[in-house]
């Protein structure tokens, strides 16, 4: 991989990051993050499952510092974003493989792991049970995957998104 390539990398990487930090306080319904879907669903159709990983921890820990929100950030979303990247992948590079993998990384997945994440960061199990998290975390993933399948649908076609794309394609196993 040349010099090039890798200064591409990051900075593809840290475009998706401030798009996800920007775009997902903006369309938030408490308890509900949809455009984190759809930055995740976008990650792992253009970055894949590791760099979409990436992406999703850094920006649950952006929003979890300078925007107070709780952990839900991250347990919710590295795992749907690495499952996006990955169902894009299994699926032989159909959206509709990364959108089973948010909704089933982040609205089934996460949304379980949340409870003994909450439970610690809040120390009381008072009112929580180990699937309160699971419809919001659903609901918002399914708003999230129907907005990222219209928006894949237009950028999919564009010369600049199938280049972008090239850059993380798995090649020889090459997998950083």
């Amino acid at each position: 991989m040349t010099q090039t390539n890798k200064i591409q990398k990051i900075t593809l990487l840290a475009l998706m990051i401030a798009l996800d930090v920007v775009l997902s306080p903006i369309m938030r319904i408490e308890g509900m993050a949809p455009m984190s879907s759809v930055v995740n669903i976008i990650a792992g159709v253009l970055l894949g499952p590791f760099y979409g990983s990436v992406m999703a921890g850094v920006c649950g820990i952006i929003r979890m510092t300078m925007l107070g929100i709780p952990p839900l950030a991250l347990t919710g979303a590295v795992f749907g974003a690495f499952l996006a990247g990955w169902g894009y992948r299994l699926t032989g590079g159909r959206v509709w493989g990364s959108m089973a993998g948010e909704i089933i990384g982040t609205g089934i997945v996460g949304s379980i792991l949340s409870y003994p994440v909450m439970v610690w960061f809040t120390g009381s199990r008072q009112g929580l049970y180990w699937f309160i998290y699971t419809p919001r975390f659903i609901g918002a993933t399914i708003i999230g995957a129907a907005i990222a399948f219209f928006v894949l649908f237009k950028l999919k076609e564009t010369r600049i998104f199938k280049k972008a794309q090239a850059l993380f394609t798995v090649k020889n196993h090459e997998w950083a």
